[in-house]
C-alpha cells in the first residue's frame, strides 16, 4: 500500500506541470476543520479540551508492515518492549515460541537474512497452477479441475498482459533517468536551472526527450526533486518486472518454513527493522510519534507502545504470514492492530479469516487500509477483508479506511483512494501526510496506508482513556462520531464524474477524534 509513484511519473513524462506541492500545515491531519480550515481529525482540539488533565492507560498497537526503524528519534521511546525476553541471548525466555522477540517479530526473515522483494499473489497463483497442470491433458481433467484450470488460464493471461505493459515502461524510465544523470554531469551543477537545461547540448534522443520534459517540469519542481521522483519510478517498474511479476523468482527459501503448512506458527527472526522500513516507520509515526517532545511530529495518540511485526515485503504479503502476525499481536497484548497493506488475490483466505476471528474473540480492533487503486471495493477484491459469512461477529471489530484530503470541497476523497458503499467504513486523512522515516528523518507520503494509522491512533486514544469499552464499541464510536460530508465530490479515478460523498463509504464521513472522545465518554459512563 505504498504511495503511488506511477501517476506522478506519468505526469512527468507527459510534461504536465503538476509537481508543485500545496503548502499544507505539516500536522494538518491532527487539526480541526472549523478552527484550522483543514479537514483533519481534531486531535489537537481533543487534547486541549478533553484530555489535558487526564491520564490514560498504556495501549499496545501492533503495526503489521514492512518493518520499523526502532531507533528513530521520535519513535524510540514508544516502541513496545517484551520485558519477558532477554535481548540477544538466543533463547526463548518467555516461552512464547519466538527467540529474542524483544520488540516484536519478523515473519519474512530467516536464519540467513530477510525477504525484501516478493511476488504479487497473482504470480504465486500462476506458478502454483502451472505446476498443477503441467503435462496434463485438458480433456482428462475432472469438472472441478477444469474450473481451476480456467481460473489458471485467466490469471496467466492477466500476468502476461501486465508484464507486456510494464517491461517497456521500465526501459523508458530507466533511460530517462540515465539521461537526467548525464545532463546533470554535463552542466556541472548541483542544482541545474531551467536556463542551464536549455543551454546544454543533447547527445542523443533520450537526452533530447529529457530536455523537453524538464523544460516544462522545472517550472514546478527542482531538478533534484524530479530526479528523486524518477528514481522511485525506476525502482518501482524494475521491482515489478524483476520480482513482482517474475515466475522464476521465489524468495521463500530465505524464511525456511514449510510454506505448504498454513498452520505453522514458529518461524522467522527477530529483525523487526528489515530491509526497507520506510513504509512501516511512516505508519508508526502517524499513530504515535512521541508528542510534545520538541522533536519532529506529534502522533495521534499518546500512551501508546508500538509493537513491530514485519510481514509485508516489496510485493504482496503472504496469507500465512499475515495470519501469524495477527495471532502474535493478539497473544502479546495488542489492543489495536494496524494493517496498511492489501492485494487483489488471496492464496489462503481461510487462514487469515481464522486469525481475524481469533482477534475478535480476544477483543482486539483491526484497522485496514482500503487500497490505492481508485476502485470500488464493493465490486473488486481487496484482501484481507471482513467477508466471512459464517462468522458475522467478526466484522464488529474490523474498520476499512479510505483516504481523504485536506480541503472540504469536491476533492475530499483522494484521487487514488479505493471506496465502497458497503466495504469501506469511513475516510481519514491520507494525502501528503508528514511522518517519520528511517534515519530520524521525516517525509510526506500519501495513501490509504496513511489514513489507516490515523484511525488506529484515534482508536488507541479511546482505548487508553476509556478502557472499559470493547473493540466493537470503539468501532461504533468512531463511525457514529465521524464528520458527515454532504457534498458532491469527484469520484476517485474519474475526473469528470461527481457523486455524493455519502456513496463512497458506509458513513459518508471523515473520522473526528474530538467527537469520538466525547461520545466515548458518554458510552463509558453508561457502562459503569
Amino acid at each position: 500500500m505504498k504511495r503511488s509513484i506511477l501517476s506522478l511519473i506519468l505526469l512527468l513524462a507527459l510534461s504536465i506541470s503538476t509537481f508543485a506541492q500545496q503548502a499544507n500545515p505539516a500536522n494538518w491531519y491532527n487539526l480541526d476543520p472549523k478552527k484550522d480550515k483543514a479537514l483533519g481529525v481534531s486531535t489537537e482540539r481533543a487534547y486541549q479540551k478533553l484530555i489535558k488533565k487526564k491520564s490514560g492507560e498504556d495501549i499496545i498497537v501492533a503495526v503489521i508492515d514492512s518493518g520499523i526503524d526502532i531507533h528513530h528519534e521520535d519513535l524510540k521511546n514508544i516502541i513496545w518492549v517484551n520485558t519477558g525476553e532477554i535481548a540477544g541471548n538466543g533463547k526463548d525466555d518467555d516461552g512464547n515460541g519466538y527467540i529474542d522477540d524483544v520488540y516484536g517479530w519478523n515473519f519474512i526473515g530467516g536464519a540467513n537474512g530477510n525477504v525484501k522483494y516478493d511476488n504479487l499473489e497473482l504470480t504465486r497463483l500462476v506458478r502454483k497452477y502451472s505446476e498443477q497442470f503441467e503435462g496434463k491433458s485438458v480433456s482428462a481433467l475432472t469438472a472441478q479441475e477444469q474450473e481451476t484450470y480456467e481460473r489458471y488460464q485467466a490469471l496467466k493471461k492477466e500476468l502476461e498482459q501486465e508484464r507486456q505493459e510494464l517491461a517497456p515502461q521500465a526501459g523508458f524510465y530507466k533511460a530517462l533517468y540515465e539521461a537526467l544523470v548525464s545532463l546533470k554531469g554535463k552542466m556541472g551543477k548541483d542544482e541545474p536551472t531551467k536556463e542551464d537545461v536549455a543551454a546544454v547540448e543533447a547527445a542523443n534522443q533520450a537526452e533530447a526527450q529529457a530536455k523537453q520534459i524538464l523544460t516544462s517540469a522545472l517550472d514546478q519542481a527542482s531538478y533534484n526533486d524530479l530526479m528523486d521522483e524518477l528514481k522511485e519510478a525506476v525502482d518501482y517498474f524494475s521491482s515489478r518486472v524483476d520480482y513482482h511479476l517474475n515466475l522464476d523468482f521465489d524468495p521463500r527459501e530465505i524464511v525456511g518454513d514449510d510454506y505448504d503448512d498454513p498452520t505453522e506458527r514458529y518461524y522467522g527472526n527477530s529483525d523487526v527493522i528489515g530491509e526497507d522500513a520506510r513504509h512501516g516507520t511512516h505508519v508508526a509515526g502517524i499513530i504515535a510519534a512521541q508528542r510534545n517532545n520538541q522533536i519532529g511530529i506529534n502522533g495521534v495518540a499518546q500512551n501508546v507502545q508500538i509493537m513491530v511485526i514485519r510481514a509485508v515485503p516489496d510485493g504482496d504479503e503472504r496469507d500465512k504470514d499475515v495470519a501469524n502476525a495477527i495471532r502474535y499481536a493478539v497473544d502479546n497484548g495488542a489492543k489495536v492492530i494496524n494493517m496498511s497493506f492489501g492485494k487483489a488475490y488471496s492464496w489462503n483466505k481461510a487462514v487469515v479469516d481464522e486469525a481475524i476471528a481469533y482477534a475478535a474473540e480476544k477483543d482486539v480492533l483491526l484497522v485496514h487500509a482500503a487500497g490505492n487503486d481508485n476502485k470500488d471495493n464493493d465490486v473488486t477484491d481487496n484482501f484481507p477483508n471482513d467477508e466471512v459469512l459464517e462468522k458475522p461477529d467478526y466484522a464488529n471489530v474490523w474498520l476499512e479506511i479510505g483516504a481523504s484530503t485536506i480541503h472540504e470541497d469536491q476533492r475530499i476523497p483522494a484521487s487514488f483512494s479505493n471506496y465502497g458503499k458497503t466495504q469501506v467504513d469511513v475516510f481519514a486523512p491520507g494525502y501528503e501526510i508528514n511522518s517519520t522515516v528511517p534515519g530520524s528523518k521525516y517525509e510526506n507520503l500519501s495513501g490509504t496506508s496513511m489514513a489507516a494509522p490515523v484511525v488506529s491512533g484515534v482508536a488507541a486514544l479511546i482505548r487508553s482513556y476509556y478502557p472499559n469499552l470493547t473493540a466493537a464499541e470503539v468501532k461504533d464510536i468512531i463511525l457514529q462520531s465521524a464528520r458527515k460530508i454532504e457534498e458532491q465530490v469527484i469520484l476517485p479515478g474519474e475526473e469528470s464524474v461527481k457523486v455524493p460523498f455519502a456513496d463512497l463509504s458506509q458513513t459518508g464521513a471523515v473520522v473526528n477524534a474530538f467527537d469520538a472522545m466525547k461520545l466515548a465518554k458518554k458510552v463509558s459512563k453508561k457502562k459503569k
